[in-house]
């Protein structure tokens, strides 16, 4: 069944029974994506929370000048959407496009009210979640503000080795907030130390 992916996810936390499960494949449906689909573009509301099954996105905003910063990338068991768009229903400032050929799950924000409300399991596990993202979050604005560029691409190497045979040292180089060059630079650096 096309939900068992995230019904594992959430009974590693915490197990559901029997009811929960049914829940689940109640609300959460099932997409394909194809490399380069957006799954939400500036201006439209975040009205479905995502949960990755197979794939890869980045999340993104543009400035201004044109200029795209990576806010975050999701791969298979992770969530991505604009949280703020989401539970503020207000148009979203932020891209989520596919990486690669991908499967997602996703549920709408009254049917995710619903399965906290009908069962508090979920409540928990959402609470989960959000903090999970909000301490990503936060040391993420600590490091740059606080640490160098160097710094900054050591730890990502560290947490989320990963995603270099997936994302471009472009796409690296926008979430570090660096110029591709100067990422090059770092990591010849790093390599001849």
């Amino acid at each position: 069944m096309h939900t068992e992916p995230i019904i594992e996810y959430f009974s590693k936390i915490l197990p559901l029974n029997s009811t929960e499960k049914d829940a689940v494949r109640a609300v959460f449906k099932k997409r394909t994506i194809k490399r380069r689909q957006f799954i939400l573009q500036e201006g439209d509301v975040c009205l479905l929370n995502t949960f990755v099954v197979e794939g890869c996105f980045r999340m993104y905003f543009v400035d201004e000048k044109g200029k795209e910063h990576n806010i975050q990338f999701a791969i298979e068991n992770w969530w991505i959407g604009d949280i703020g768009s989401f539970h503020s229903e207000e148009p979203s400032r932020l891209y989520i496009v596919a990486i690669e050929n991908s499967i997602i799950l996703q549920i709408k924000k009254q049917d995710q009210l619903d399965l906290f409300v009908n069962h508090s399991k979920f409540n928990r596990l959402f609470r989960v979640f959000t903090e999970n993202a909000l301490v990503t979050y936060q040391r993420r604005v600590l490091q740059n503000i606080s640490s160098t560029a160097e710094e900054r691409y050591l730890d990502f190497t560290k947490r989320y080795p990963y995603f270099f045979n997936r994302i471009s040292n472009v796409q690296i180089a926008s979430f570090l907030g660096v110029t591709p060059e100067f990422l090059s630079t770092i990591r010849k650096k790093i390599a001849k130390s």
